[in-house]
């Protein structure tokens, strides 16, 4: 009976009231792939039905490694559109060993501006990234995912810049400066339950 209310709409639908100029995926486009991807997820087991095929659970598997794989795509394109020289130095330099002989060593002039900048402007950051998400996602639920996702690598980031902070020699000058890992999930819960 939902179905054929569905082909019913379709058939009935006037084009040119449809139309919508916005980022979002259409209402009508979004009906229908959540709509298909029921039908296949229900159907699956028994291969019945007019969407479902045996090889109806690939494809569900094949569409959400796309997004898994999307997702990591997302969220560091995010990430560096707010914290690009954050995650450059962690990539790039953070794990150094302090004690070996390497050419640069790194120091507390190297880490200071990337410190200070992070506790500037981090909680202003997570609230553009939020609306970032918001904007860019009609699917809350996936959103939410994504939020978190980048959220939780933030935190890796930080951590690990944090994490190398503490071995530079005379880095606890910067410790005043450095946000805590317990500030940073306590404003990833508080966004998880708002979004």
């Amino acid at each position: 009976m939902v179905f054929d209310m569905h082909l019913n709409s379709l058939r009935n639908a006037s084009v040119r009231t449809l139309w919508e100029d916005d980022v979002h995926p259409h209402y009508i486009m979004r009906r229908y792939a959540e709509f298909t991807a029921s039908l296949v997820h229900l159907n699956v087991e028994y291969g019945d039905g007019q969407e479902a095929s045996p090889d109806g659970g690939k494809t569900q598997l094949h569409f959400e490694d796309l997004l898994r794989s999307n997702t990591s795509i997302f969220v560091e394109e995010l990430l560096l559109d707010h914290f690009s020289d954050l995650i450059k130095f962690v990539k790039t330099r953070a794990s150094e060993d302090l004690s070996s002989n390497t050419e640069k060593p790194i120091t507390v002039s190297d880490v200071e501006p990337l410190v200070k900048d992070f506790a500037s402007r981090w909680k202003a950051a997570i609230e553009l990234m939020h609306k970032d998400v918001i904007t860019s996602f009609s699917n809350f639920l996936c959103g939410m995912d994504i939020l978190r996702a980048a959220l939780t690598q933030l935190l890796l980031y930080y951590t690990r810049l944090s994490d190398c902070v503490k071995r530079v020699v005379g880095g606890s000058v910067l410790n005043k400066d450095l946000v805590s890992i317990s500030s940073i999930m306590y404003e990833i819960r508080k966004y998880s339950r708002t979004f």
